[in-house]
């Protein structure tokens, strides 16, 4: 019997638990999944001989150790920042370790130690990053195969709000933490374009955005990631003149987020003096500079930033009862803290709805003296305010990888992504069972020599 040590059972790792639960008898296994609270999972786990649901405090350094020495897996949804002590802790105990989150250089340091161990730590494994890699290896691999060279990859992604859903002007509902959204973009997002790199500085980020379209389901807007060149090595596209990753909205959101930026609303790095006598008016009224005698506050803004005092950003900026009185209620918050309370009360999945996930890869590349373009588009739906399209996104991945490794099939030790065929086609290949499939365009393009390239 092999022993799997889940920890983190929030919004993301439904669909996780669910393959996990499924798969278990066949593959011999014994699940424990522990977070701090596991109200919710008693009804799926208490009748199970296989499977437990038990409280963890990540920061209780011998539970940690316990849990950890117990498993022959460990896979981590927590928040982040605590992944590192988990996988210390794996390091530590000699087991594997499974994350959805980014690899950092915390974790880099690890890497040596881990393959010395025969250990593999995989991360980068769910969403975006995860299936972003994997879906993009696979298709660079497709075009290197038949003697094509890449002159431009740009990739998006976005967690989105399905049509049927879709009941505020923002076109916009949260299905991942929302604490990440009100912070995304900080700091400078970093590219390549036609060989010249590129950098946007955060107060400009949402004003540089691309457009883009995914057939049957309409117009996008783009904003670049932070850091899109780290990825060039291990794609193995270090001599590409164009590259970008990206993140998707519908079209007008981020001239309305611009707002937020411009008045310094996302800004998490200190507290607001008073924060709990503050309303929504009185919040946005700190940002402002003084006020002339009879002027709104709507029209403050309007001013301040150069916008329509009645155009849609305005709209969608009421709608959220930004100028209204209502209570802030939180004491010793920071301007980010108290925006993600204002947004949480608006912006929350209803009963019933569906989000939406949207991922599209576009390739240039030539091949035989001509220019073609390669469109790779996924699209998932989710069944409900539960069974996400995001928990189904970064949750099966992370459980099919965790499958792979259980019967021995990853070799990598060390810290690994999913950038191996050996990783990513198995993984691509059972995901389309679970209808994440991407649907793929190529054409040759007719043009000008003398034009610059997309």
């Amino acid at each position: 019997m092999k022993n799997i040590l889940l920890l983190g059972a929030g919004r993301s790792a439904s669909s996780l638990i669910a393959y996990l639960l499924q798969h278990a008898p066949s593959e011999n296994w014994h699940i424990r999944i522990g977070d701090i609270v596991v109200t919710h999972l008693h009804s799926l786990v208490d009748d199970l001989s296989f499977a437990e649901a038990l409280v963890f405090d990540v920061h209780n350094d011998e539970q940690r150790e316990t849990e950890v020495k117990r498993a022959d897996l460990v896979i981590s949804l927590l928040p982040a920042v605590f992944h590192i002590e988990v996988a210390r802790e794996c390091l530590k105990q000699e087991k594997h370790l499974i994350t959805a989150s980014y690899v950092t250089p915390a974790f880099l340091e690890l890497h040596t130690e881990a393959q010395e161990k025969n250990l593999t730590i995989l991360m980068e494994s769910g969403l975006d990053p995860g299936i972003d890699h994997m879906s993009a290896m696979a298709a660079i691999q497709h075009i290197k195969a038949k003697g094509g060279k890449l002159t431009s990859f740009k990739s998006y992604c976005g967690g989105l709000v399905a049509p049927e859903s879709d009941t505020n002007p923002w076109n916009y509902k949260f299905t991942w933490n929302p604490r990440n959204v009100v912070l995304a973009g900080q700091g400078t997002a970093k590219y390549i374009k036609n060989g010249e790199y590129k950098y946007i500085p955060y107060h400009q980020l949402f004003k540089r955005t691309d457009q883009l379209s995914v057939e049957g389901h309409g117009n996008f807007e783009g904003y670049a990631n932070r850091d899109s060149l780290s990825y060039r090595e291990p794609y193995n596209l270090l001599d590409i003149p164009t590259m970008l990753r990206g993140t998707l909205r519908k079209p007008g959101y981020c001239a309305a987020w611009n707002v937020f930026v411009q008045l310094g609303l996302t800004d998490d790095s200190y507290t607001l003096e008073g924060s709990e006598n503050m309303t929504y008016r009185s919040y946005l009224e700190a940002f402002l500079p003084p006020a002339v005698t009879g002027e709104t506050i709507e029209r403050r803004i309007a001013n301040y930033l150069t916008i329509d005092e009645h155009g849609e950003i305005m709209q969608k900026l009421a709608w959220l009862d930004l100028f209204t009185d209502e209570p802030v209620e939180l004491a010793g918050a920071t301007p980010a803290q108290v925006l993600e309370k204002i947004l949480k009360e608006k912006w929350q999945l209803a009963p019933g709805n569906k989000d939406m996930i949207v991922m599209q890869h576009l390739f240039e590349y030539e091949l035989a003296g001509k220019k073609h373009e390669l469109t790779s588009s996924l699209v998932v739906k989710g069944d409900d305010e539960v069974h996400t399209a995001m928990a189904k996104t970064v949750g099966l991945p992370v459980a099919i990888l965790a499958k792979l490794l259980l019967q021995g099939k990853i070799k990598h030790c060390g810290v690994v992504i999913p950038i191996h065929p050996e990783l990513y086609e198995p993984v691509l290949e059972e995901l389309k069972s679970y209808g994440v499939n991407f649907v793929e365009k190529d054409r040759v393009l007719s043009y000008n020599k003398n034009m610059p390239p997309v």
